[in-house]
């Protein structure tokens, strides 16, 4: 299984049969190499979108057509996605588990936002913002969204008892780095994390120290754009 990180919380997984790309916002993304495009998109089956924000989903629609490859993400997501650009989507909801080229992906809950905010209309309402639990290869993957510490992480631990956490810790949108920390030390037994949504822009935490600091025992990735992690 490879974890490649696109940028911002953008990233390539591949596990089992399939290649995943979470929420590949690369037009704009200050710190995705654009001459790298193809090679980060090269045998893409599937996109997973945690939620309808242009740093999340801006670039989906786009990648799904040049690579006629589905969207799954939430229902209203799905259906705005299907109508607005003619692509292929996969419409599930919180608690729906799709089988992805023999990984299995179960939508979990987050705490955000979710509007579509880049559009000219202004903001679109579009479902609800999610995590996934990504299953395959003998591991499970809980990609958290964007979100802040929720008590319904104790529930996703103890069920999907996930061992790799690709966590938002970025601040001022989504918890930070200590929070994160805090989550992961009281929910969770995971022997990896990786931080995201974060080193993009000043606003955001620039390092993941205070994510290392808290996190004594468990290894911390600080991903670095196109270069695989092997797990």
């Amino acid at each position: 299984m490879k974890i490649i990180w696109l940028g911002h919380s953008g990233f390539r997984i591949e596990i089992e049969q399939a290649v995943l790309l979470v929420d590949p916002w690369l037009t704009g993304n200050p710190v995705f190499p654009a001459g790298r495009r193809d090679e980060a998109l090269a045998g893409a089956t599937h996109i997973l979108l945690t939620h309808g924000h242009g740093d999340h989903a801006g670039d989906a629609a786009e990648i799904a057509r040049d690579k006629d490859i589905p969207i799954a993400c939430i229902h209203e997501l799905s259906e705005w996605l299907g109508a607005q650009d003619r692509v292929k989507t996969m419409g599930f909801g919180k608690g729906g588990t799709l089988d992805l080229g023999g990984a299995a992906v179960t939508m979990v809950n987050a705490t955000h936002s979710a509007s579509v905010d880049f559009t000219s209309k202004g903001l679109i309402p579009a479902g609800s913002e999610a995590g996934f639990m990504i299953a395959g290869e003998g591991h499970v993957i809980y990609v958290s969204g964007d979100t802040d510490i929720m008590a319904d992480m104790g529930w996703m631990a103890e069920y999907h008892q996930p061992d790799i956490g690709i966590l938002c810790a970025g601040g001022h949108y989504t918890m930070d780095m200590k929070r994160a920390a805090f989550a992961a030390r009281k929910f969770f037994d995971f022997k990896t994390v990786i931080p995201c949504h974060y080193r993009t822009f000043p606003i955001l935490a620039q390092s993941a120290d205070d994510l290392i600091t808290g996190l004594p025992g468990v290894q911390v990735i600080e991903p670095q754009v196109m270069e695989a992690i092997a797990l």
